[in-house]
């Protein structure tokens, strides 16, 4: 009966961090007006997930968060301005090749559709690699891209997690506030770390 109390007390201490996380991120989101904070509030919400990947649940949440928010704040715009012009640039191209008819827009259409799919791909591995490595800037992007392609099974699993979650809040959107941000981070940075050790494993047997 003890023990199953105890899990009842983890499983509900989780949810509260959680949510607590989420808030947090609005928060300073918020505070940042959005636009130039919502990139740094990112980057400090998967800081602290990774303390938590790293088995660091203790770590005082609040003052993480508004540590690494101060800390990233310059260097997680220019991030995030990077990402959205390469956003915007190959939406343009996506328009532009649409407006073209014939054969033409096959040849132009293929290729560009494969780097908006490289590009969707890095968005998804690019705040854990961040909070993860120290890299020169533009190898953030290269090496987030390498671990999607590398570890194939568990990007799928990544991405199927977070439709399944967004849908689910789609008939719960009371539970977005709480959940919506912080939940996909803490998917997406256990799933990174996995796809990161596995690679590390893999390099060790290769070098042994």
């Amino acid at each position: 009966m003890g023990g199953l109390v105890r899990r009842a007390y983890n499983v509900c201490d989780w949810i509260a961090k959680v949510a607590i996380l989420n808030l947090i991120w609005l928060l300073f989101t918020l505070a940042g007006l959005v636009v130039f904070g919502i990139v740094p509030a990112t980057i400090a919400l998967f800081t602290v997930v990774r303390k938590w990947t790293l088995s660091e649940t203790d770590a005082p949440v609040f003052r993480v968060f508004f540590e690494t928010f101060k800390k990233e704040f310059l260097r997680g715009n220019l991030l995030g301005l990077f990402i959205i012009a390469i956003g915007f640039f190959l939406f343009y191209d996506l328009k532009l090749v649409l407006s073209i008819s014939g054969s033409l827009q096959f040849v132009l259409g293929v290729p560009l559709l494969i780097i908006i799919g490289c590009y969707l791909l890095v968005l998804l591995y690019i705040f854990p690699v961040y909070v993860t490595f120290e890299l020169k800037f533009l190898n953030y992007f290269k090496y987030a891209l390498y671990m999607s392609l590398l570890n194939l099974h568990i990007t799928i699993f990544m991405m199927i997690a977070i439709v399944l979650l967004w849908t689910l809040l789609t008939f719960l959107p009371g539970f977005i506030p709480f959940f919506g941000v912080s939940v996909i981070a803490v998917i997406t940075m256990f799933s990174a770390t996995g796809a990161f050790q596995r690679i590390e494993n893999k390099q060790m047997k290769y070098n042994a």
